[in-house]
């Protein structure tokens, strides 16, 4: 017999088992939405649940509390107000990451660039909101892993954005050149990976792992995008926190001029962006 449990009570059962595992506890009501296929809204209409749903409910809770990402358990990140498929093959789209998209959609509105490379693109979700938000520009998006580029396309199929996909080690199987080059590439510190919050070490280490200093894919960009980019074409990167100084230095080294250290609202280094 399937017994029912009162809705209320079902939700103080799944805060207290955030709280009691300082998780935020507005989760309850998402992951209780997400488990009876409901909007958050309608939980205040319905009243009760079946004991089979409290079960599931728990199972979900079980791998919240043992640090899997909120948005791997339902199966999406919503990023510059569109909805993004991801699961444990592609890193989880940031909110500081839509910093980088609405300084390069700048960029594409004052110059009337059109052909853009997204590298790294794992979600596909710079390359994708760029699409969105510039219709009239051509992407271009590379991933080193085939199992990202199949989210990306699924995304880019589903939010109706016309962006061409290739499997490529950055700029190995890339011919063409672009107006603009953006990336957000792995950039933490091989030492700093093991100290990072527990669900953020269940995302793809590949798409984590800077090298020692975090900057070893930065090096081989900033050499390589060269060959890549039409004169004066940008390069637009996402960043670390203190790594603005460092890369600022490898880029003057590698002949980029007009180099831009931009902040995020925490005054934490976030872009850079810098000219051939």
């Amino acid at each position: 017999m399937n017994l029912m449990e009162k809705i209320n009570n079902v939700l103080n059962m799944g805060r207290e088992i955030l709280q009691n595992n300082n998780i935020d506890i507005s989760e309850a009501r998402l992951l209780l939405a997400f488990v009876l296929h409901i909007d958050t809204s309608e939980l205040i209409t319905r009243d009760e649940c079946t004991s089979n749903e409290v079960g599931k409910f728990l199972v979900v809770l079980e791998k919240r509390v043992n640090g899997y990402p909120y948005a791997y358990i339902v199966g999406y990140k919503e990023f510059m107000k569109l909805k993004f498929k991801v699961d444990k093959n592609v890193l989880i789209p940031r909110s500081e990451t839509e910093l980088l998209v609405e300084n390069v959609l700048k960029i594409i509105q004052s110059n009337k660039y059109e052909k853009i490379l997204d590298l790294c693109t794992g979600s596909g979700c710079i390359a994708i909101s760029l699409k969105k938000n510039a219709n009239c520009i051509n992407v271009t998006a590379s991933d080193i892993s085939n199992d990202a580029l199949n989210i990306a396309t699924h995304n880019s199929e589903v939010l109706n954005a016309n962006v061409s996909f290739i499997q490529s080690n950055l700029f190995e199987n890339i011919s063409d050149v672009f107006d603009i080059i953006v990336s957000n590439p792995p950039y933490i510190p091989t030492k700093d990976i093991e100290q990072l919050q527990i669900e953020i070490q269940k995302e793809p280490i590949i798409a984590l792992d800077g090298g020692i200093d975090g900057l070893d894919i930065y090096r081989i960009i900033a050499h390589k995008a060269k060959e890549h980019l039409k004169d004066n074409g940008y390069l637009c990167l996402e960043i670390g926190y203190n790594q603005g100084e460092s890369l600022k230095q490898i880029l003057t080294n590698e002949g980029y001029k007009n180099i831009q250290i931009i902040k995020d609202l925490s005054n934490n280094d976030r872009n850079v962006i810098c000219r051939k």
